[in-house]
Parts: C-alpha cells; sequence; structure tokens
C-alpha cells in the first residue's frame, strides 16, 4: 500500500528551503522598514511642502527648496488630501508655540476632496499612518514630551472643523504632549444664543467641535495631553482596540468629556482600554477661552448631554485608576453600557469622583471599585454657572450605580461614600447566579435632596428590581435612611472624618475614628487610595484611605497626593505633566481581565432599567 503521507512529507521537505527563504524575506523587509523609520519636524518658523522637507529641527533659512529644515506647519506632515507625507512608524515632532487647525490655516492641500471654503468642517487633518506594529508606532509629538512636557505646543481648531486631530483607522500610535482646543468660548446647539457656537454661515469663528476623532483604531497610547474648550466632545473614540490613555486632561467641553458611542454597530470596544492618571472634569460647560472659566454649564433636561466619560454599548477590559473624575454636568464614569453577552470587565481603582450631576460611577457587567472616596455632591451646581435644577441629581443621583446580571460578580471595597442623592449604593438586574459584595466600605449619608421635603437621609444600599445575592462585611453605617445596618458590620458609629458635611467632605480618619482597625482581612487589597501600605495596625481600615500612624499621615481626599494624584484644574495652562497629572506612572504585569479575575469570586452582570441619552447630530 502507497504511503500517501510519505509522499506528501517529500514534497514538504523539498518545499521548506523556499518557504524559509520567503519567511525570511518577509522578516528582514520588516526589520527594514522598522529601522528606516524617520523623523520629521515642525516648528512656526520653518518652510512650506516645498520649501523644507521636515526632516531637520532647523528653520527655513529663506531661500532653496528642498532644504534640510522643518515644516511650518502640521498639514505639510498630514494634509487634507489624506496622503501623509510621513510613512507608518515614523515620528512627527511639533515645535513650541501656536498652530491654527482648520480653514485659512498654511498646508491646507489645494487637492483635498472633502475641504474648501463651503465645507470648512472636513478641513481636519489627514489620520497619520499605520505603525508597522504595535512596537513600531507613528508618533505624533510635542518637543519636550522627553524632559516633563512643560509648555506642550497648541493646536487650536477653527472656523468649525470636526476634528482638531483625526485618528480614524489608525493602528499602533502614539500621540503625546499636546494641548488640544479652540478659541471660542461657543457650544454646539447651546439653548443661550448668546453661547450657541455659528453653524450656517462663514465665517464661523474660532471653534471646532471634536478634540480628537477615532474609530476603528488599534494599540493607541494617548498621554500627556490638555484637551479642553471644544464645542462638543474632548474625545469623541469608539471601536477601539487596545488604547491607553495616561496623564491627560479632558476638561471643560461643551457637550461631553470622552464619548463613546460613535455610532449604532462601531462603538463597541475590544481588549484592555486602560485609563491611568487623567483628569476629567467640567465637561456639560463652555469654557471662556482666555480664562479658563467654566459658563452656560447644561446637560440633558435643557437639550445638552454632560457625561466625563461615557459610552455607547461596549465590550472590553476597562482600567480607571488614579484618577480625578469631577464637575461634569451628567454622570462623571458611565460604564452602564457594558455588553452583558460577551466577556468585558470593569475596574476602577484609586478613582476621585465628586460633583458629577448625576451619579458619580456607573458599572454593568463584572466589576470592581475599591479604594475610591466617592462623593455625591449631585446638586454641587446648584445656582452656579447657569445650570438648570432639573439636570441636578440625575438618575436619582445616586452616588454608585452597578448593574449586575446572570452569573456575573460585581465587588465594591475598601471605599470611602457619601452623596445628597437617594443611596450610596445602588444595584439593579441580576437573578440568584449573581452576586455582590460591599466589604469594607464607609458609608456617610446626607440629606436626600432627591426626597423633596420629606427631610430623609441617603440610603446605604439599595436593590433595584434585583434578586442578585448581595453580601455585606465590615462596612460602617452611618446617618442612612432608617438607620440601615446589616449584621456584621460597624452600625450607628460616628466615623470621625476630618470633614463630614457635604460642601467639605474630607475622607481623612481622625484619631479615634471607629474605622482605624475594624475592617475585615482582605488578602487581595495592600495598599489604600494614595497607595499607602494596608494594613498599618492590628487590621485594616474601613473606608478609602489607611491611618498611617496614630494621627493620619494622608492628605485630604480633595487634595493632592504628589505620587497618585492629578490635580483639579479648570483652565487652559500647562499640558497634562504639569497641573493635569503626576510624572509617575504604575505599571502593570497583568491584563485587566486577569486583575478581575483574580479578586472577583464568579460571576456577571446584566439587564439592567437603562437611561435614555439622547444625543443631537453634529
Amino acid at each position: 500500500m502507497r504511503a500517501f503521507p510519505r509522499r506528501h512529507s517529500r514534497r514538504l521537505e523539498t518545499a521548506m528551503p523556499t518557504l524559509l527563504l520567503l519567511l525570511a524575506l518577509l522578516l528582514l523587509g520588516a526589520w527594514r522598514d522598522a529601522s528606516a523609520a524617520s523623523t520629521y519636524y515642525v516648528r512656526t518658523d520653518g518652510g512650506d511642502e516645498k520649501q523644507c522637507n521636515g526632516r531637520a529641527d532647523a528653520p527655513y533659512p529663506g531661500s532653496g527648496n528642498d532644504v534640510d529644515c522643518a515644516w511650518k506647519h502640521p498639514y505639510y506632515a498630514l494634509p487634507t488630501n489624506d496622503r501623509p507625507r510621513i510613512d507608518g512608524g515614523d515620528t512627527l515632532i511639533i515645535g513650541a508655540g501656536d498652530y491654527m487647525i482648520g480653514w485659512g490655516a498654511p498646508g491646507l492641500s489645494e487637492n483635498s476632496i472633502r475641504c474648501d471654503r463651503s465645507a470648512p468642517y472636513d478641513c481636519y487633518p489627514a489620520a497619520p499612518p499605520s505603525g508597522p506594529d504595535p512596537a513600531h508606532k507613528t508618533r505624533i509629538l510635542g518637543q519636550g514630551f522627553d524632559s516633563g512636557c512643560k509648555a506642550p505646543p497648541k493646536l487650536w481648531g477653527t472656523e468649525r472643523v470636526e476634528l482638531v486631530l483625526n485618528l480614524q483607522d489608525s493602528d499602533n500610535v502614539e500621540v503625546g504632549c499636546l494641548e488640544i482646543t479652540d478659541r471660542s468660548d461657543c457650544v454646539e446647539f447651546h439653548t443661550d444664543s448668546d453661547l450657541r457656537c455659528e453653524r450656517d454661515s462663514f465665517p464661523h469663528g474660532n471653534w471646532a467641535s471634536i478634540g480628537i476623532g477615532a474609530k476603528r483604531s488599534r494599540n493607541v497610547w494617548l498621554h500627556d495631553l490638555n484637551i479642553h474648550g471644544l464645542s462638543g466632545r474632548g474625545v469623541m473614540a469608539g471601536g477601539l482596540t487596545n488604547w491607553t490613555i495616561e496623564r491627560v486632561r479632558i476638561i471643560a467641553n461643551g457637550w461631553a468629556g470622552w464619548d463613546g458611542d460613535v455610532g449604532e454597530g462601531e462603538s463597541s470596544n475590544e481588549g484592555d482600554i486602560i485609563f491611568r492618571n487623567v483628569e476629567i472634569a467640567w465637561n456639560g460647560c463652555a469654557e471662556r477661552w482666555q480664562t479658563g472659566e467654566p459658563v452656560g454649564c447644561w446637560a440633558q433636561e435643557e437639550g445638552g448631554y454632560g457625561d466625563g466619560l461615557g459610552t455607547g454599548k461596549t465590550n472590553g477590559h476597562w482600567l480607571i485608576e488614579d484618577s480625578r473624575i469631577h464637575h461634569n454636568t451628567s454622570d462623571g464614569l458611565d460604564l452602564l453600557y457594558m455588553d452583558e453577552s460577551k466577556t468585558g470587565t470593569t475596574v476602577v481603582r484609586r478613582v476621585y469622583a465628586a460633583a458629577n450631576a448625576g451619579n458619580q460611577i456607573k458599572t454593568a457587567g463584572n466589576a470592581l471599585i475599591e479604594n475610591s472616596v466617592v462623593i455625591g455632591q449631585c446638586a454641587y451646581f446648584h445656582g452656579k454657572f447657569n445650570m438648570t435644577d432639573g439636570d441636578m441629581c440625575r438618575a436619582y443621583g445616586n452616588a454608585i450605580s452597578v448593574g449586575v446580571g446572570r452569573k456575573h460578580t460585581a465587588t465594591i471595597r475598601h471605599n470611602t461614600i457619601t452623596g445628597e442623592g437617594d443611596c450610596l449604593i445602588l444595584t439593579a438586574g441580576g437573578d440568584a447566579s449573581s452576586r455582590i459584595d460591599i466589604q469594607n466600605n464607609a458609608l456617610v449619608g446626607q440629606r436626600d435632596l432627591t426626597s423633596g421635603d420629606k427631610g430623609e437621609m441617603s440610603c446605604g444600599h439599595y436593590a433595584d428590581e434585583s434578586k442578585a445575592v448581595v453580601n455585606f462585611s465590615g462596612n460602617a453605617f452611618w446617618n442612612v435612611k432608617d438607620d440601615q445596618c446589616p449584621s456584621g458590620n460597624l452600625c450607628d458609629r460616628d466615623p470621625k472624618l476630618k470633614g463630614m458635611d457635604m460642601a467639605d467632605f474630607d475622607a481623612v480618619p481622625l484619631e479615634g475614628s471607629p474605622l482605624i482597625d475594624h475592617a475585615s482581612q482582605l488578602s487581595e487589597v495592600t495598599s489604600d487610595y494614595l497607595k499607602h501600605a494596608r494594613p498599618v495596625g492590628a487590621a485594616p481600615d474601613i473606608g478609602a484611605i489607611e491611618v498611617q500612624g496614630v494621627q493620619a499621615a494622608a492628605p485630604a481626599a480633595g487634595a493632592v497626593d504628589s505620587a497618585s494624584e492629578p490635580q483639579k484644574s479648570t483652565g487652559s495652562g500647562a499640558g497634562a505633566t504639569g497641573s493635569g497629572a503626576p510624572a509617575a506612572v504604575q505599571t502593570s504585569t497583568m491584563t485587566i481581565g486577569a486583575i478581575v479575575i483574580a479578586s472577583l469570586l464568579a460571576g456577571g452582570v446584566a439587564a439592567v432599567a437603562r437611561k435614555q441619552r439622547p444625543r443631537r447630530a453634529g
């Protein structure tokens, strides 16, 4: 009998040298592509595409063509005809100064099929070409990216341009050390005619709709960015895979900070979506472009939006840590639209979430919220910045809202939570296979402003149409509705925090606080909100902050710890590594999915009564 496998084996042996040669040539080509990557330069005293080749960090000398000197505007690298003059894997370094983005800027392509005077909104730069692989990214960087980014170059949008920076269909890209903004106080579609942007007739004014826009984009690193004062969204990005955002400020953008709803069927994300050392604040407000002052704050009752970070239906492993999310006109962090049919996870760790007008933190799916300070001052905007009362305490102003579903687990542990809405923790959805663990939290009630004249206090926890199993252990309940306090928790003991009132809440336990050394031991939690060791003493402390000695050594929850917390700022000053965020970067050797699996017991999250979030066409 013939041995057919042997005959195929001989053919394979004969072909093997050729296959190896082809593989070697492919690898050599890839190596050559990576090693051949070039660096290009932009500076305000550079030349155009004929005068300079962009390959030297030098001014145009005044005469000659194809000189080794910098281009004078980013458009010469990324023209509106969508044929970039840089290749994938190259680096573009933008020098100090201001660069107008939009109609009238130098370098607009004369043969663009999308940008002209009748369509100035389409005069955004070309997307950078994708890098060859994640290790060889195309880099768009401001001068000083390697020395602390103390004075980032400014890209400012004009004439209703849709995007200041375009990352659509761009993979393997790094963007860092830039300020992205416009020079107008206006907000698109605002109900106040004095603040509404001119959309219908030219000239439209010095405003731009979106700071960074992206769809269908993989392996992107955004860092050291200050995105503020846009008329619409700071960032509008969905359909992402493996994005990391570090040391980024998204401040005072008229509609939302980070909006992930880019269209039905296009918005779901995959892989690891990481936000680290970010500040997202004052979104839903106009920004006085010359002073940074917020004005004209609005939200959904008035036709706006106002989330700090929100998404469409999404998957992915989300990590938000060492960040501040505050004073947004709707929800602070809204991840309630996680796709429960997928395997997505959410980790919120060491986050300061405060004074957002809706809920402070919302999750769905397998979720972990730990070591965070959550201050549900949902009526902060009362009488301030033109905000209407109807937009305050949206969705009853619950401080934390968690949706659970079949066979999913949510864990809320070692947080200090207060709020003036209906409840401090709301859970919804799920069945008997769902699990919610509420452990070692300091729960401090305030007067519930949604109860009208009843004078009720906010409740500690409420399960809304949920059959999920809820486990309480090691928590402290104080000043909550109906004196709620399940057995196995610290009940009716003044927590003695440094600040207990809503307006000046401070999560640091004072000497003699019953929170000290009274938490249950959780082996997975070895540090606190400020990255200080936990436990110190006989047992861990209840809440977000572990007292580091006889007196509380940690700064106030609203103050700054230079090792971990970005500062609160509403202006348009220095880049993120200045007032926006610390230089320290925490890395992880585990994937986010692995973190969740290690932290949760068994899991599921699910159908929740969703809020409807209308959007206006752009």
